[in-house]
């Protein structure tokens, strides 16, 4: 491989003996960003999710496990840490809520006792954690293939956050922004492991440094950092970057099967607009049901009322409901239950009270209704909850 282009690689392979500690960069140091800069981010290429309903394949999911269970924390009591139910992770589901994902991380480390697990997740990361994804950057004939492609498909691996590729003459450079801004810097660290990782097994050749920057505080200890990203890593910075010269999106890809790029591209396009239309659904029911909580106690919690506080015609709303798998009653009642059980909770509440903020005309009817739902009256319900004094959240 050329030598020119060999140092144009974004971020570079670790170096198992290479533990240099040392206070890590200023960020005040690097350059900044000339204004000049061309920004290209995967919501031009396809719909940003944003983490409300933003789901992770199992095979992004499995490196997380598989360390986790390396360091002798069973997949049980990492769910419990996670707030997910006892048998969530085993079997494995085809997708996880990116929100769970992300308190996997933070459950992962903590019961690991392991400063550095969202980087040792990152460089767990292999060809099918990436899924069609990752075969179809194994097709691209170059790197700024590559990149085009990751910006359009990387949501079928993940809804943690979306690339960025910002190229300016000679100097690229590679922005991930997060879904979770608060999330700790396990979630950043492991994505750029595994971009790191990911990108050397493509180079098919040692990547060499490259400045690498993180929004989170630094670390006590950086030597992870420094052996998996070279010593030009700052932390502080405005943004989770790599940058890296501009001649690397000309560089091949070795081994390549350009061939199989048309196939596995049509592939990942249907399965990209199946996930968009999945996930257009489920923000339906989801403005539904906060639509309904909203005008509940006024007593406008009807189909009209609903359908104009959302733009949409009656039949229109029905319409979308019905793609989803759902009806506008059973949202009604899914919304009612949910804000009761909370409202129940509330000792300052009478029972006509909690009848009236959920749109009923009369205590009965809601004593009628809530039978159905558990099988009990509200008042036998109430009387084996801890009492709050905090409102219930609305949906």
């Amino acid at each position: 491989m050329p030598t020119k282009r060999a140092q144009a690689i974004p971020l570079r392979s670790g170096r198992a003996g290479d533990t240099n500690g040392g206070v890590c960069p200023n960020p005040a140091a690097s350059p900044a960003q000339p204004p000049s800069m061309r920004a290209l981010q995967s919501g031009d290429l396809a719909m940003n999710t944003g983490h409300e309903g933003g789901r992770v394949a199992a095979a992004y999911v499995q490196p997380l496990l598989e360390l986790a269970q390396e360091r002798g924390v069973q997949l049980r009591t990492l769910a419990l840490a996670a707030g997910m139910a006892a048998d969530a992770l085993s079997p494995l589901p085809e997708t996880l809520a990116a929100s769970d994902y992300v308190r996997l991380l933070d459950a992962g480390a903590e019961l690991a006792q392991h400063p550095h697990f969202g980087l040792h997740v990152g460089e767990r990361v292999k060809l099918g954690t990436y899924n069609v994804y990752g075969l179809i950057l194994l097709s691209c004939r170059d790197f700024g293939q590559v990149f085009q492609q990751t910006l359009r498909y990387e949501s079928l691996a993940h809804d943690l956050g979306r690339s960025e590729l910002r190229v300016d003459q000679q100097r690229a450079e590679y922005v991930w922004r997060s879904h979770f801004p608060q999330a700790s810097r396990h979630l950043a660290e492991s994505v750029f492991a595994g971009v790191r990782v990911f990108g050397t097994w493509l180079a098919g050749a040692p990547l060499p440094d490259a400045p690498v920057r993180f929004t989170h505080a630094a670390p006590a200890d950086c030597s992870e950092h420094r052996r998996i990203f070279g010593s030009n890593v700052s932390f502080g910075a405005p943004s989770n970057s790599a940058q890296f010269d501009a001649a690397l999106l000309h560089l091949p890809v070795p081994n390549a099967d350009v061939s199989l790029y048309p196939v596995l591209q049509q592939h990942a396009e249907r399965l990209l607009q199946q996930k968009m239309r999945t996930q257009a659904d489920a923000g339906v029911v989801a403005q539904v049901r906060a639509s309904v909580a909203r005008n509940l106690a006024q007593d406008r919690a009807r189909l009209p009322a609903i359908a104009q506080d959302l733009g949409l015609s009656q039949r229109t709303l029905q319409r979308k409901l019905s793609e989803a798998g759902a009806s506008f009653q059973q949202v009604l009642d899914q919304t009612r239950q949910e804000l009761a059980h909370g409202y129940l909770q509330q000792a300052d509440l009478s029972l006509a009270d909690v009848a009236f903020l959920l749109g009923y005309q009369d205590q009965s009817a809601f004593t009628h209704a809530f039978k159905e739902w558990t099988g009990a009256s509200p008042g036998n319900y109430r009387g084996t909850v801890k009492p709050s004094s905090a409102p219930p959240q609305q949906t």
